[in-house]
């Protein structure tokens, strides 16, 4: 005689609960159906499932080992079946995520692309910020995800799932007079002028962070921008300013005519990726958008 999936859900209700009558009344069905769930279930499986004691019924260490194992099954196939229903009734829902600007065309675009493609009745809301403020807007509860650069200490709220490494680079045009090929050092830095983004804005904590490690004053701006990226970049090409580039970018056409400082503290470390809030729970369709991401990062789509 075969499992029946009923029969599954009457057995892990009991598990949580304790007791039959508590698992019948959460479950909205009598005890006898209960009680006559968990006999077929103990003939299809060969073993006892529960033993009783003064604290109700616990079930045994087999039992215990096949609950694990169901339970996780279990709450796969609801996923599937609600994903199924959902797509079948074209109401997917709203998926929220925040987008660097930095990162949309080489990780969220190619993920949005083929999330389309599988559930043309989803409706993905992309909202493009700096990390701060895409991280304010993931614990305020406004974005389900967020794909950044990733902080260097995570939050105890957050969780991070890696992508890529891209690092920030200090840069300036090419010809610019600490590109002479002499020795530079990070004492250099200190008569120069920077453009960078707000002082909110972890990039430029990086930059006065390195420089107050050395000794030095903070960054002398001649330009804040909200972000440094796009049309911006022509301003280093014709002047000496020093401003920040991710590594990726720097190798690509926003990268032209453009070079990283030749001193060792040009470069901080950075990882590329998801932000996620530790307890929230997420729907299939935002499973099936992280997965994407992950190939993104890979370069497998």
């Amino acid at each position: 005689m075969g499992i029946q999936l009923d029969d599954i859900d009457y057995f892990l209700a009991v598990v949580e609960e304790g007791q039959v009558r508590k698992a019948a009344q959460r479950l909205g069905i009598s005890q006898p159906a209960v009680t006559k769930a968990l006999q077929r279930l103990e003939k299809s499986l060969g073993f006892e499932l529960f033993e009783r004691s003064v604290k109700g019924m616990v079930p045994t260490k087999v039992a215990e080992q096949f609950r694990q194992r169901t339970s996780v099954l279990r709450g796969v196939l609801r996923d599937a079946v609600k994903e199924a229903t959902d797509m079948h009734l074209g109401a997917l829902g709203l998926l929220r995520v925040g987008v660097s600007p930095l990162y949309a065309q080489k990780l969220f675009v190619p993920a949005f692309v083929q999330l389309h493609q599988q559930r043309p009745a989803a409706t993905v809301r992309a909202s493009v910020h700096l990390n701060d403020e895409l991280w304010r807007l993931l614990r305020q509860g406004e974005l389900d995800m967020t794909l950044s650069s990733l902080p260097s200490v995570v939050p105890d709220d957050l969780q991070t799932i890696e992508l890529m490494q891209d690092d920030l680079c200090m840069v300036t045009r090419e010809g610019h007079p600490l590109q002479s090929g002499k020795r530079v050092k990070l004492a250099d830095l200190k008569e120069v002028q920077w453009m960078l983004p707000g002082p909110d804005v972890m990039a430029r904590r990086h930059v006065e962070a390195r420089l107050a490690q050395a000794g030095l004053p903070a960054p002398r701006i001649a330009l804040e921008v909200s972000n440094a990226a796009g049309q911006m970049r022509q301003i280093l090409r014709e002047t000496d300013l020093v401003s920040l580039m991710s590594e990726s970018m720097l190798a690509g056409e926003s990268g032209e005519g453009l070079a990283v400082l030749p001193l060792p503290q040009a470069r901080v470390r950075r990882a590329v990726g998801i932000t996620l809030l530790k307890e929230m729970k997420h729907s299939p369709l935002s499973l099936r958008f992280l997965e994407l991401l992950i190939q993104a990062g890979r370069g497998d789509i």
